[in-house]
């Protein structure tokens, strides 16, 4: 009885008659959409009269008549295999799903015609077939099926996919095989559930992409309804085999129900705006109608998440492995939170040493996942977490106490996006003065002038634009009282002043910390100055130091990492979803740009910025932490500013200049990441330009672009909600908006995210480079005697305890390991091509091109950081700045630019 169901859907072959080859027109006649290969076999029917064909259980209803043609085409559909068994996650067990796979019927797949019937107006009638399992092997399981298609049913514009299985499968492609003209493809990289858990068939296109108004008639019906799918209705808590993007607020970062310290304000809506997270419908908390309750998982569509498919090593499992096995590991053997390191030589040991872990459940599952850090030591049945040596330490083990390089990581670091030069003089706070103190700032002219002699005079420092700083004052003085009332943390309005030196370096001047009025004391403020004619001064000068540092981690980590890239692109991505079908082709331009980011801010809201999370346990802000990021969204997020030289024009780092590359010129001319950057972005610009130019030629198609333009609508007016009426917003009319915008989109997954994420270890996994909190208040701060003898008795023991504790410093080290690694299947910027990009010659000549860019762009990334004239990136001890170097092998390189925001 098995034996009928065990061949390629030969029933189906032998009821289905052949026909005589195609005869085309020598007179221009019109050809058929796709070439038919002349058959092997050709047979006549036997009745003539009739138009029906006969069905077996497998076979396909077809409708031909004796005069059409047809040609035999396989199928072969390649369904991905998850890490770990197949049988085990695809759901091929022994029984059902197993006698599924013997009768033949494993995946049940309808051809749709790109055309409508042209006697009925109608869509085609569809031509079925099962496919049956092939072959398998360690990463991948092949099915086939043989279809008979006649000659009018024109070309395979989709196909209809109906998992059989009770489990999901993970379809990578579909290839038919058979045509004249060549194979016709349809990339599907996508999760189908069981037809027992989501009876709807699934529709997957061919690679051809089409715009609204160019979709041939016979898919316009699935375009659309495939759209009001993927929207949902905005009912209901998401299972998680849907599909279904949709926006909520942050409502999901507290836990009040488990403790009432946990309850977080909403964020997004008029008084915290935000951009929207996607939504999970999960219920709201017993004990705060306003927040959503949490779970073990966090809901993204399915085809978001990618643990199953990617390589165990692949960076998100490890991430997940320390934030749920290590750090609760580490606050074992770690029993005191608020113990600090009690001299430096106890920092080097975590390198040199390590830490014992407890003995865990799983003998050896974290040295499986995570063997750079953990090592198992087998007689004792433990495991000893061991930090790798940054290489910055490697070449200068006291690059991190010189004011040098503190100035350099301004411009080739892990936060070069602060940096600014100073536009107006004298510096002055707009905040209200009535409530946070005298505006004016403390460092004068005088305190500037004393620190620059030699040099040139201070009104001409300020007119040749040779004045710089870090200014977090404004942004942060209104949280420094709240701060301060979280125990083992505290908080200033900061501003450091930079001097750009003759050789092209930047030199500290002063640091200003600002205390505003609080629990009955004034406004304190005070002025440091980097060459202080005393060891008091300079002791003072490294503790303001430490201070600025945890504040620009803070804001690197809070605004110019975690915002201005992770949190600003989900709505990019749902907006992405709902609005632009999958056969448009500015979706398969985004689309692997987006991959994997849902899922990574899931899991950032699951254990990273959640209260109570590795970033309020660790970093300055404490509790107020996203609360911050909220006010800087609010205060500094502009769209058109996330583009890099609008970014480095409004810093005041360029002015444009059409006769200078890039049409920009530096204020800083050896400014790592402008420069690398400014060479990426524009082969970022070449290429959306050819793409969108060949697809838009002129502005009347981007205009009536009705997907694209609800897409651009959305984005603004829900995704981005909160600041629907802001003035800055780009308009979409034309095929250059259209680049402007995608391009900036493209360069915020890809170069932005890099230049600030893939150095984090290098740059602070030593930690007193970049600590990541300052829990101490400055010694001068209405010091008590006691306390002001013991900083001149010991300031260096001042300056430890003002260091994070040693399980900060340590949970926060192992987090920022792994936020560095790049897994062994990273998909880089530039480097693969995606399949309906192959299939367009022109598209790929222009990826072609594309990908000749980037590798020329690696080598004068290495030929710059091998220029001894480039003091900011090359000399003794300095570590190359290779942060936007495209390409990169696995593992902590500080090198690399992914397509998208993956970890």
């Amino acid at each position: 009885m098995l034996n009928g169901q065990l061949c390629k859907c030969q029933a189906a072959q032998n009821l289905l008659p052949w026909w005589k080859p195609p005869v085309y027109s020598g007179a221009g006649g019109v050809s058929p959409a796709v070439q038919l290969r002349p058959p092997s076999l050709r047979r006549k029917q036997k009745n003539r009269k009739s138009h029906n064909v006969q069905r077996a259980p497998t076979t396909v209803k077809a409708v031909m008549s004796s005069a059409e043609q047809a040609t035999r085409v396989k199928a072969v559909v390649t369904v991905k295999v998850p890490a770990g068994s197949f049988l085990e996650n695809i759901g091929l067990s022994r029984g059902l799903d197993d006698i599924t796979d013997l009768l033949g019927k494993s995946i049940l797949m309808e051809l749709v015609s790109a055309d409508l019937d042209p006697k009925t107006g109608l869509e085609k009638e569809k031509i079925k077939g099962y496919a049956h399992r092939r072959s398998e092997d360690k990463n991948e399981v092949k099915y086939e099926c043989e279809f008979v298609i006649p000659e009018e049913f024109g070309e395979i514009g989709a196909v209809l996919v109906e998992n059989e299985h009770h489990k999901e499968m993970y379809l990578k492609n579909i290839i038919f095989d058979g045509f004249l003209s060549g194979p016709v493809r349809v990339a599907c990289n996508s999760w189908v559930a069981s037809k027992f858990d989501v009876p709807e068939k699934r529709v997957f296109f061919t690679t051809k992409s089409y715009l609204p108004a160019q979709t041939p008639d016979g898919l316009k019906r699935l375009r659309e309804s495939e759209l009001v799918q993927i929207r949902g209705d905005g009912t209901g808590e998401r299972q998680t085999h849907d599909r279904i993007y949709d926006y909520d607020v942050y409502n999901d970062l507290g836990d009040p129900d488990s403790d009432p310290e946990l309850k977080r304000p909403v964020l997004g809506g008029k008084d915290h705006p935000y951009p929207r997270r996607c939504r999970t419908g999960r219920p709201r908390c017993k004990t705060d109608s306003l927040s959503e309750s949490r779970s073990s998982s966090v809901y993204v569509p399915r085809d978001e998440a990618f643990s199953a498919v990617k390589e165990l090593t692949f960076s998100a499992k490890t991430v997940y492995s320390v934030l749920h096995a290590l750090v609760p590991s580490l606050e074992t053997a770690i029993v005191d939170p608020d113990l600090g390191f009690p001299y430096f030589a106890a920092i080097d040991s975590l390198f040199n040493d390590g830490v014992n872990l407890p003995p865990l459940s799983k003998n050896g599952f974290l040295k499986d996942l995570l063997p750079r850090l953990v090592k198992f030591i087998t007689d004792a049945e433990e495991s000893l977490l061991r930090f790798e040596t940054p290489a910055m330490i490697q070449r200068d083990p006291f690059s991190w106490f010189k004011d040098e390089e503190f100035s350099r990581q301004t411009l080739a670091g892990l936060n070069p996006y602060s940096i600014q030069l100073v536009k107006e003089w004298p510096l002055k706070s707009a905040l209200d003065p009535k409530v946070y103190g005298p505006p004016e700032s403390a460092i004068t002219k005088e305190v500037v002038e004393r620190e620059i002699r030699g040099f040139m005079p201070f009104e001409e420092a300020l007119k040749q634009k040779k004045l710089f700083m870090l200014d977090y004052h404004d942004l942060l003085l209104p949280y420094v009282s709240t701060v301060r009332g979280v125990k083992g943390t505290t908080l200033y309005g900061s501003r450091a002043l930079f001097f750009l030196t003759p050789n092209g370096t930047l030199r500290p001047l002063a640091i200003e910390l600002t205390r505003p009025p609080m629990d009955g004391k004034p406004q304190w403020k005070q002025v440091f100055t980097a060459t202080p004619s005393d060891s008091t001064g300079r002791w003072l000068w490294k503790m303001a130091k430490l201070h600025v540092l945890a504040h620009d981690s803070g804001y690197h980590q809070l605004v110019s990492h975690w915002l201005r890239t992770h949190c600003a692109t989900e709505p990019y991505i749902i907006a992405s979803n709902r609005q632009l079908s999958a056969v448009h082709p500015i979706y398969r331009l985004l689309h692997p740009h987006f991959r994997y980011t849902m899922e990574i801010n899931a899991l950032a809201r699951e254990a990273l910025i959640n209260a109570g999370g590795i970033i309020e346990s660790a970093f300055s802000p404490a509790k107020y932490s996203i609360q911050l990021s909220s006010a800087a969204y609010d205060q500094l997020w502009q769209f058109d500013l996330q583009a890099l030289p609008a970014d480095l024009i409004h810093r005041g780092i360029a002015v444009e200049d059409p006769s200078a590359p890039h049409g920009l010129k530096l204020t800083i001319e050896d400014y790592p990441f402008a420069n690398d950057g400014l060479l990426l972005w524009d082969a970022i610009k070449q290429w959306v330009s050819d793409y969108v130019q060949h697809y838009y030629p002129n502005a009347s198609l981007v205009e009536s672009d009705q997907e694209l333009q609800a897409w651009w609508e959305e984005i603004r007016t829900v995704g981005h909600g909160d600041k629907k009426d802001e003035p800055w917003w780009p308009s979409l009319k034309t095929p250059e908006d259209l680049i402007g915008i995608l391009t900036t989109m493209i360069w915020v997954t890809s170069g932005h995210h890099s230049a600030v994420n893939f150095g984090q270890y290098a740059y602070a996994g030593y930690f007193p480079n970049r600590p990541t909190i300052a829990r101490t208040n400055m010694p001068t701060e209405d010091p008590s005697e006691d306390k002001w003898e013991g900083f001149i008795k010991k300031p260096e023991v001042a300056l430890l305890m003002c260091l994070p504790s040693q399980i900060q410093a340590t949970k926060v080290m192992a987090v920022l390991d792994v936020l560095s690694n790049h897994s062994p299947d990273e998909e880089y910027l530039g480097d693969k091509i995606e399949a309906p990009w192959e299939d367009n010659p022109v598209i790929k000549g222009a990826f072609e091109r594309f990908n000749g860019q980037l590798k020329q762009l690696e080598g004068i990334i290495d030929a710059r950081n091998a220029d001894e004239n480039l003091k900011n990136r090359s000399g003794a001890g300095i570590v190359p700045y290779e942060l936007l170097k495209p390409f990169s092998e696995p593992g902590v390189t500080a090198k690399g630019v992914p397509n998208s925001i993956s970890i």
